[in-house]
């Protein structure tokens, strides 16, 4: 289906955009949503980099037949209150959702308290229907032979008052996605993928984003360089400082000083004010005007008597990296099962990660075992969350990999050998 000819630009959307910056309006934008047929075409832009946390600044919205409605969330109410959006979360849920990227904007929607009851993501189904690459605007050339204007897809979306060509570029994303989720459904269906697409679509209902981890502070680039307790202890209090920081500001941390920042400062180890004062490598906007608040986190850090291991203990099954050398079994079961698991992906067009998760596939193989049936790896899948259609179309091959894996004979690479010490 990949058009031939030069695709259109697209600029401005191809129907009456409607601004909703308070409450009449929003109940306007309730009633004509309520009069018109069909799935909801929804996205939604935050100030990611911007920022703290994924707050929604502007939500667009557009049913089949009517105009597209840019609601600004912030303006409508201040303290993001669901009470205020109870209306509007109320007829969201009459129908269908059509998004792109789903878990993207899942969240921030869900802050407001809108959630769907039924979704199609053109993004997942473009990946089930096995497209080289899934981003809207390859989606809608490849469709719909049309090509998009993104220039402002990292704009900071909380400024005030935002720009027209801003809010042509957003309401573009909705303009398009009923034409393309009929183009992509047609296309589902023709390769008989429809119901596996569906499946995933269900899936995407429970979507929650991960807890967040308690050391999130360990993530911070350049930590690795850090190489004893005390300088752990001050990149954690050097951390919890920005965090505290930037949710008061209302600042993505980042902004105030990097990671590399924190970092540099844990790994030195300066041993007086002036001495971090002076450091150039000690860098960000809010590296000098809040000097203090990081001199007396440094100087917590140091003094404190909770010091961090330096190696986080290991929770699950250990790191692939390192069967090789302590776990021979399960790598030949895990390498036998990528092996004949990527050729039946190829079969299928699909992204081997879309037909089954790399984590599934080595919580599977991890189990002492010299046979599986099939019937033993469909319980085991379906207790990996694993959707109905992947266990019909993966179980049985992965179940023989595992009996096959007895007598596959594996090479032992040479930069597999190097990580034992990663387990």
């Amino acid at each position: 289906m990949i058009q031939d000819a030069t695709p259109s630009a697209l600029k401005k959307a191809r129907r009456p955009v409607a601004f909703v910056d308070d409450a009449a309006k929003l109940a306007n934008c309730c009633e004509v949503l309520s009069s018109k047929p069909g799935a909801f075409a929804i996205d939604a832009e935050r100030a990611s980099g911007f920022r703290y946390g994924q707050r929604a600044y502007l939500i667009q919205v557009a049913r089949r037949e009517g105009p597209i409605f840019l609601i600004d969330p912030a303006a409508i109410s201040p303290d993001s209150r669901r009470e205020d959006f109870a209306q509007l979360a109320a007829v969201l849920a009459t129908d269908t959702w059509l998004l792109h990227a789903a878990t993207q904007d899942l969240p921030c929607l869900a802050e407001l308290g809108l959630y769907p009851s039924r979704i199609f993501d053109t993004e997942l189904g473009s990946r089930v229907v096995g497209l080289p690459r899934v981003g809207l605007g390859a989606v809608v050339e490849h469709y719909l032979n049309l090509s998009l204007a993104k220039e402002h897809s990292a704009v900071d979306w909380s400024k005030r008052p935002l720009e027209q060509s801003w809010l042509d570029y957003a309401a573009l994303d909705v303009d398009v996605l009923h034409e393309l989720a009929d183009a992509l459904e047609a296309d589902l269906t023709d390769k008989s993928k429809l119901p596996w697409a569906l499946d995933e679509f269900t899936h995407l209902l429970k979507f929650k984003p991960k807890p967040e981890n308690p050391e999130r502070w360990r993530n911070m680039t350049g930590l690795h360089e850090v190489k004893t307790q005390i300088g752990l202890s001050v990149a954690r209090e050097l951390w919890r400082q920005r965090e505290a920081l930037a949710i008061k500001l209302d600042v993505a941390p980042g902004r105030l000083i990097p990671d590399a920042s924190i970092s540099h400062a844990a790994k030195s180890l300066p041993k007086t004010r002036p001495e971090l004062a002076a450091d150039k490598l000690f860098a960000g906007r809010a590296s000098r005007s809040y000097l203090d608040t990081w001199w007396a986190a440094l100087e917590a850090g140091r003094n404190s008597r909770d010091l961090p291991e330096l190696k986080v203990a290991s929770v699950g099954i250990p790191n692939h990296r390192s069967w090789p050398n302590r776990w021979p079994n399960a790598h030949k079961r895990l390498i036998c099962a990528r092996h004949y698991l990527s050729e039946l992906a190829k079969e299928n067009e699909l992204p081997l990660e879309n037909m089954i998760s790399p984590d599934t596939i080595r919580q599977i193989c991890w189990v002492e075992r010299e046979s599986a049936t099939t019937d033993q790896i469909e319980i085991e899948l379906a207790a990996l969350s694993t959707r109905p259609w992947q266990i019909a179309l993966i179980a049985e091959p992965l179940a023989n990999s595992i009996s096959l894996s007895q007598t596959f004979v594996v090479e032992k690479p040479e930069e597999e050998e190097k990580t034992e010490s990663e387990a």
